[in-house]
């Protein structure tokens, strides 16, 4: 009997995520020509999902000079895996006491301070040391009041933020409302940089640019306004598990929700719910094969989804491309761009190309 130590074999990934790293680069630079300032991009929640280090190396080859992330363990993480101490980063949830050691390891970072007990802290903490400042101007999430901004005039600060809670949505008047909101907050903080726009503000033109923007979605192939012109970044991709005849009149799945109209030939792929496919998108999701788009064939299980393959020359061991449509998925099952990201699971390898 082995010890667990003596363990040292290796499998190969389950799972595949094709990720276009040209197409990456490219949806930088439409961002950052669109908006005609400094694009800082967010690569919290590791990179959504794609992996913070590998699309900060890529992004930063594309021009970008800083980034953000939510947290100081997530801005000590990507530092690690760069293996740079001295990296831009911009950590939006803020500072706490807490994270002194955190942000005495990472000199080039920056909290975006939300409240007037974390501007105490940091000023208390790094006396002289440059910091970003949250305002709230009608998203009611993170920032100060712009009436609490004079207690806060003693830090030395870098830009100051707000973020526009419906840029998404062409015809929402709140948007237009908090750029005049902010532009009262320019007023009164003279001596910083100023950034309001996200992937989405961006789209509004460029008087939401100031002096810089904070492109998230738009990076990845969400597409965050109609306007935007993003390419796809992420391709899922599975294994066939299984090849099966399934006579017609016989269902597949759970719930036997799906029935054969005809004798056909199902393919079981080795992914589900447990890797970020939410069952709200069985009736919406297909697999690529051929340039052909072939539907599901059933409900998505924890780890496994069936595929009518019927008439198309599949086999156990292929490995299959899912139709990962972010915009189009996410209309048709009303589920969050976002959501449908960052849940993609650990069990893929993540393969740049």
């Amino acid at each position: 009997m082995h010890a667990p130590s003596d363990i040292t074999a290796d499998a190969p990934a389950a799972l595949r995520l094709r990720l276009d790293g040209d197409a990456l680069a490219a949806n930088y630079r439409w961002f950052a020509q669109k908006a005609g300032v400094p694009a800082i991009p967010a690569v919290k929640a590791d990179g959504y999902g794609l992996g913070a280090a590998e699309v900060t190396r890529r992004l930063e080859a594309a021009g970008a000079t800083a980034f953000a992330v939510s947290t100081w363990a997530e801005a000590l993480a990507l530092a690690r895996a760069l293996r740079r101490a001295d990296l831009p980063l911009l950590v939006l949830h803020g500072f706490t006491a807490d994270c002194t050691a955190a942000a005495t390891a990472l000199p080039a970072a920056r909290p975006v301070l939300d409240t007037l007990a974390q501007c105490s802290a940091w000023a208390t903490a790094f006396p002289g040391r440059p910091a970003d400042l949250m305002v709230d101007t009608g998203m009611n999430r993170l920032g100060l009041a712009p009436a609490e901004l004079p207690a806060a005039a003693g830090l030395m600060l870098d830009t100051v933020h707000s973020h526009l809670a419906s840029a998404d949505i062409p015809e929402d008047p709140i948007t237009e409302r908090q750029l005049d909101r902010f532009r009262a907050v320019v007023a009164a903080t003279p001596g910083a940089r100023h950034a309001l726009a996200n992937s989405a503000g961006i789209c509004w033109g460029r008087d939401y640019s100031f002096d810089a923007v904070r492109p998230g979605l738009g990076l990845y192939g969400g597409l965050p306004h109609p306007q935007a012109r993003v390419e796809r970044v992420v391709t899922p991709e599975a294994r066939v598990v299984q090849v099966r005849r399934v006579p017609a009149g016989e269902t597949v799945g759970y719930g036997g929700t799906w029935t054969a109209g005809r004798d056909s030939r199902i393919a079981v792929l080795n992914i589900g719910y447990a890797d970020g496919l939410p069952r709200s998108l069985q009736a919406h999701l297909a697999i690529r094969h051929d340039g052909h788009r072939l539907p599901l064939a059933g409900r998505i299980s924890m780890d496994l989804i069936a595929v009518d393959m019927t008439g198309h020359d599949v086999a156990e061991g292929d490995w299959l491309a899912l139709d990962f449509d972010l915009p189009a998925l996410s209309e048709a099952a009303g589920v969050s761009q976002y959501e449908l990201l960052v849940h993609l699971s650990g069990r893929f390898a993540r393969l740049w190309t």
